[in-house]
């Protein structure tokens, strides 16, 4: 009997996350499917990805590239708009873009005697255009979420960590329970 619980606990761990990663991914085409009004499953989905493929050949192409770069200007100059594009933007840069910002991994003492501490990424090394000369600029991304926060610490409190971002933020994410170098 205690046999057959470890092979059950055994084949939970490998087919529970498989199957929630199915779940999750049947849900999200299952969506984009919906979104266009298409009814065979994945159409939708390869609807999208063929969509933003042309969109960043016409990007990327000479004389079409300079009308998508005229539509961003506009879109950065309407009130609203600028902040959800911009800020969507600059996310996205910040993750898969030319122009990576989650590349340094650092521990920040949260306590005067640094027994305290959180494990985020520098966004800005330098804020004296804001006033806070020594500061920088540490988001801490949250457990099971996109979401996190944005810290202002002064530059003393921050310590590199010698391990490959992407870890990090997978340790981050999992809420500690992910390894290194998976």
């Amino acid at each position: 009997m205690r046999r057959m619980v470890r092979y059950f606990v055994q084949g939970l761990l490998i087919t529970a996350p498989a199957a929630v990663t199915i779940w999750f991914s049947w849900v999200a085409i299952r969506w984009v499917d919906g979104l266009l009004g298409v009814s065979f499953p994945g159409a939708g989905l390869l609807a999208t990805v063929v969509f933003v493929i042309f969109v960043g050949a016409l990007a990327s192409n000479y004389l079409t590239g300079s009308i998508v770069r005229s539509l961003e200007s506009l879109l950065e100059r309407v009130p609203f708009v600028r902040l959800l594009y911009t800020s969507s933007k600059d996310l996205l840069n910040a993750f898969v873009g030319e122009e990576r910002r989650f590349t340094e991994a650092v521990r920040v003492a949260l306590s005067e005697d640094g027994a305290v501490s959180a494990l985020g990424f520098v966004t800005s090394e330098s804020l004296g255009d804001l006033g806070l000369a020594g500061y920088i600029a540490v988001y801490l991304p949250l457990s099971y979420s996109i979401a996190g926060h944005v810290i202002i610490v002064p530059a003393s409190r921050v310590t590199p960590v010698s391990a490959d971002s992407a870890d990090v933020m997978a340790f981050i994410v999992s809420g500690g329970v992910s390894r290194a170098g998976r």
